[in-house]
């Protein structure tokens, strides 16, 4: 089945048709575990469930679904501290020393919010990902299930020397996110969850989303599964923190993570000022590839034309993207440690000419 759409004149053009035989082809040969679904101008293009999300009993993956997002959602977080600063309650030069009653004793006093909100604040985080390879490898000796609020990762990070000097140059971090989640937390008087299930869920009509706890799974919830090289599997209850937060590990259906985008471009939750800030490049992280707060930004020429979040832990992939120029948008999250980003570019091979 193929769905047919008009050209659009510009730097990126949009093809004849999205291929659905090719698609379930291509879920069939990665043994994609998960949903798919990509809208434009509001209308479905394609929509597919595909796996289970209990292995053992057999329980299917349906569309709405709940799936773990890993570091899909610190757009999340990005949001609430835009929030914040429309409120008048932070600006982006905020000093973290300003804004966090806590102890840094080797962090440089000139870190800001953008700093944190970009990755370039230069401080250590508890995962680097230049040092270490394995994500599971940190629970060895700090247990998972103790992992429930941001300020449990303090101690994995707090005390360590600074990696860079503040605003050098993009260094993907983990613990940014934690510090900002902390902020929100200070400035609010709520947990980070409640602020995002309040001011960010709630408005977006995302009733199926949530900060839950792996071993209190609401029901259709997708187990997130690790696969050995023989296709052997286990869950991965005991490989990532027992419960998310500011630097990742919500968990959404696709249909609301199509909702958060709706309500972000419709200036839902901030204001178009905040918006259009918030979707701006604002440090280079690679050739065509920028970020914003929050969210990674590929551009063509002069103009962005993909605005994305991703996501992966052990047993959890998730990509989700909109397309400004087109006004195409899709979801793609897993219970498997790798197959969105694959289904996303077969998606981007049949639908855009760049």
């Amino acid at each position: 089945m193929a769905f047919s759409v008009k050209g659009k004149e510009g730097g990126i053009r949009m093809k004849q048709q999205l291929s659905s035989k090719r698609l379930i082809e291509a879920v069939e040969k990665e043994r994609f575990s998960g949903t798919i679904i990509v809208k434009k101008d509001g209308q479905t293009l394609f929509e597919h469930a595909a796996g289970y999300a209990d292995k053992a009993s057999q329980r299917l993956n349906f569309l709405d679904t709940k799936f773990g997002i890993a570091s899909g959602c610190k757009l999340f977080t990005a949001i609430a501290v835009c929030q914040l600063v429309e409120s008048g309650s932070l600006s982006f030069h905020s000093r973290l020393n300003e804004c966090l009653k806590k102890d840094f004793p080797t962090f440089d006093q000139s870190i800001t919010i953008h700093h944190l909100l970009t990755h370039s604040a230069g401080i250590p985080d508890y995962f680097d990902e230049d040092e270490m390879e394995d994500f599971e490898e940190l629970w060895k000796q700090t247990p998972m299930y103790s992992m429930k609020n941001a300020a449990d990762f303090l101690p994995l990070f707090q005390e360590k020397s600074m990696k860079d000097k503040p605003g050098n140059r993009f260094h993907y971090n983990n613990a940014g996110y934690i510090l900002l989640g902390l902020i929100i937390e200070q400035q609010t008087g709520l947990s980070f969850s409640d602020y995002v299930e309040k001011h960010i869920f709630q408005p977006a009509n995302m009733l199926d989303s949530g900060y839950f706890s792996l071993d209190q799974l609401p029901g259709n919830t997708a187990f997130g599964y690790i696969h050995n090289d023989d296709w052997n599997w286990r869950t991965n209850i005991y490989s990532i923190p027992i419960k998310g937060g500011a630097d990742g590990g919500a968990f959404t259906t696709a249909p609301d993570m199509m909702k958060l985008w709706e309500a972000l471009l419709n200036h839902q939750l901030l204001s178009k000022v905040l918006t259009d800030l918030l979707l701006t490049p604002h440090i280079k992280v690679k050739d065509g590839v920028e970020y914003g707060y929050g969210v990674w930004i590929n551009r063509e020429g002069n103009h962005p034309w993909k605005y994305q979040v991703m996501g992966y832990d052990p047993g959890v992939s998730f990509h989700s993207a909109h397309y400004p120029q087109l006004n195409i948008t899709m979801a793609i999250p897993s219970n498997h440690s790798s197959g969105p980003f694959k289904i996303m570019k077969i998606i981007e091979e049949d639908l855009l000419s760049i």
